[in-house]
């Protein structure tokens, strides 16, 4: 038996290719040729044979360099075809819907393109976030699986990539939330507490913690990308600690364990901030309603109930006596603010000296303590009461204005209402309250809740006051255009008496802007006019090649032969004496096998016609074989599969790549 091996000879290297034996593992090139298309491989390998044959000379080089312009000349026809021009509209639409149309929605908000300041401002960039509602199973409970778990996929991708390019393009010194930052919040137990609704029972405290951290995972590392766009040298906020009726319940309906779990990740609802040399108040008025909502239990109201405990007081107590102590809290707000200014750290000072009694107090000095006159801002989810009918202006989505300049227009305006755990306005005392106790020099109101734009002013108080009800910021709370508003503040004041350096006092100190966000129902359904052209056309190709007569193409030359010419009828003579003396001539003049070969002389029953068409299956192509054995509409059906699988297997990894990458 003969045996193989590679030569030895001096400096060959045995794992060159030309060592190799032929059952060696497929080639870089062999296993990429498996993966290319059929039309990339065949002009590769034509390429390839070109090379070689391009020098040929003689009838096989013309033969050769005439295959190769052929191929050359089809090639256009192999690229220009309908499954790629499906593939090339695709990728278009699927970069519009996913890039293109986010940043040409904040083109308009850049800060530049709205603020009017004096060129040399330094302005301090709010962006104002309302009612994200993070979807969960309290937002559709009758929606079946897996269109609510896309539904939650494409909210937080819709959030998550909206707050991305906002902190990243725009950087906003601060982010205020104005409520609502869960939809379901108030329904998750507590260790001491549980809804009121039946279904919501089974939700536990680990859950509400499993959607902080949901909210978390969407909001804080994208903030952190506007770190280099900021210029404030302060630094930068992000504040969510106003509670919405989504978050804690509305009135008697709060429960004060689940505002006490709250309040512990976020911070306290009812608050003093400065920012931009501007006191922001931010109240807790979800709570705060429960004053003028009678008991359940007793029915009696919770204002002028008489002595003793009052009802609700366990819910309403903590923003009332916010309110009543606000020239504390906003003095210390501010005089803290103005120390910073000056790089002083500590507000008291203390005597650093022995005394012979421990009880003797040390402080020296107290810092003063009174509002310094900032101009005062105020955040509460639910808006503040006004007279029905109030119009909400041009920019308000679902019901513009019936005419320009109506004192009265119901239909643009917020609806005086309230149900379960909601009220749509704040109730005229617990308004009146409000501003009354926020203090001196309140120029703005931003609200929420109402998940559309609304624009107010409020000319019953003093001062009269705008206020802004913002839109939600996710696509899935009933409006199709969400957004923020984008608030400029430019306060220049002494850090010595907090007066403002300049003439521009007052509202001049604050400029806002209503920022769009794309209409992400409206790409769906984009996506689903496409789906559907892209079906109708690849199902008319497939009727086209499947239905019509097959035709040869004229252009195209084969290396090697797709058919095989069935046998000849072979001449033979049959003696008495011997039945193997015949003889079988090829074309050609060259004999054939031996005759007990070939099945015609072995059996008389043998069927020419058989053979000849046994030996074209045989040897047909693969392609013209696979449309012969399924012609009409089994081969319609081939060719729109085939066809489908050809667009996804490119669409599908671009369109998934695309939304996984933010």
């Amino acid at each position: 038996m003969p045996s193989y091996s590679y030569p030895h000879t001096a400096g060959a290297n045995p794992y060159h290719p030309r060592h190799r034996d032929s059952f060696t593992e497929p080639t870089t090139w062999e296993s990429l040729r498996e993966m290319l298309p059929l039309w990339a491989t065949q002009w590769i390998v034509d390429l390839r044979a070109y090379r070689t044959r391009v020098t040929a000379t003689g009838e096989e080089g013309v033969r050769s360099r005439a295959a190769m312009k052929s191929s050359f000349r089809a090639l256009p026809g192999r690229l220009f075809t309908v499954v790629n021009a499906l593939v090339v509209l695709w990728l278009f639409t699927l970069w519009w819907g996913e890039r293109t149309v986010f940043h040409e929605s904040l083109e308009s908000c850049e800060w530049g393109n709205w603020e009017q300041w004096p060129q040399d401002a330094t302005p301090h960039h709010v962006a104002f976030v309302a009612d994200p509602q993070l979807v969960d199973p309290h937002t559709y409970p009758g929606r079946p699986w897996p269109l609510s778990t896309l539904t939650v996929k494409f909210t937080d991708q819709y959030l998550r990539r909206s707050f991305s390019l906002i902190s990243s393009r725009l950087g906003p010194d601060s982010v205020l939330f104005l409520g609502d930052l869960f939809d379901g919040g108030r329904e998750w137990a507590t260790e001491t507490t549980s809804s009121p609704e039946e279904r919501y029972k089974k939700y536990k405290d680990g859950f509400w913690k499993s959607e902080f951290h949901r909210f978390m995972r969407i909001f804080a590392p994208q903030f952190n990308e506007g770190d280099a766009v900021s210029k404030d040298p302060l630094g930068r906020t992000m504040m969510a600690s106003l509670p919405g009726n989504h978050d804690l319940g509305f009135g008697t309906g709060v429960q004060v364990p689940v505002r006490d779990r709250f309040q512990a990740f976020f911070g306290k609802g009812n608050r003093v901030d400065v920012i931009g040399n501007h006191t922001f108040v931010s109240v807790d008025t979800v709570s705060l309603s429960a004053m003028d909502q009678p008991d359940p239990v007793t029915g009696s109201m919770g204002v002028g109930s008489g002595d003793g405990e009052q009802p609700n007081a366990r819910i309403w107590k903590e923003a009332e006596d916010f309110l009543n102590n606000m020239g504390l809290h906003r003095g210390r707000a501010e005089a803290e603010r103005l120390r910073m200014m000056r790089n002083e750290s500590e507000g008291i000072l203390f005597d650093h000296r022995i005394v012979d009694n421990i009880a003797e107090p040390t402080v020296r000095q107290h810092s003063k303590k009174e509002i310094a006159g900032l101009p005062a801002i105020l955040l509460t989810h639910v808006p503040l009461y006004r007279e029905p009918g109030t119009p909400c202006g041009p920019l308000r989505e679902h019901y513009p204005p019936s005419e320009p300049g109506l004192e009265k227009d119901d239909r643009n305006a917020l609806t005086i209402a309230g149900g379960y755990q909601y009220q749509n306005v704040l109730t005229p005392a617990i308004t009146k309250d409000i501003i009354t106790k926020v203090g001196p020099n309140l120029v703005h109101v931003y609200s929420g809740d109402d998940h559309d734009y609304c624009e107010v002013a409020h000319r019953e108080f003093s001062g009269s006051p705008k206020e802004i009800t913002v839109k939600s910021l996710s696509w899935a709370m009933g409006v199709r255009k969400p957004g923020l508003v984008l608030t400029s503040l430019w306060n220049p004041i002494d850090p010595e008496t907090g007066r403002p350096t300049t003439d521009r006092a007052g509202p001049a100190t604050v400029q806002n802007h209503l920022c769009l966000l794309p209409d992400q129902l409206t790409i769906f359904i984009n996506y689903g006019l496409l789906f559907a052209f892209t079906l109708i056309i690849l199902l008319l190709r497939a009727a086209v090649l499947g239905l019509r007569p097959p035709q040869s193409d004229p252009n195209f030359s084969p290396i090697l032969p797709l058919q095989e010419q069935p046998p000849r009828q072979t001449l033979h003579s049959k003696s008495p004496s011997s039945s193997t003396s015949s003889s079988t001539f090829a074309p050609g003049g060259l004999a054939s096998r031996a005759t007990n070969a070939n099945p015609r002389l072995s059996d008389p029953s043998y069927n020419d016609d058989a053979d000849a068409d046994a030996y074209n299956s045989k040897w047909k192509g693969v392609h013209s074989s696979r449309h012969r054995r399924k012609p009409g509409l089994s081969l319609v059906k081939d060719v729109m599969v085939g066809s489908v699988i050809g667009v996804a297997k490119i669409v599908l990894p671009v369109y998934f790549f695309l939304i996984w990458r933010w």
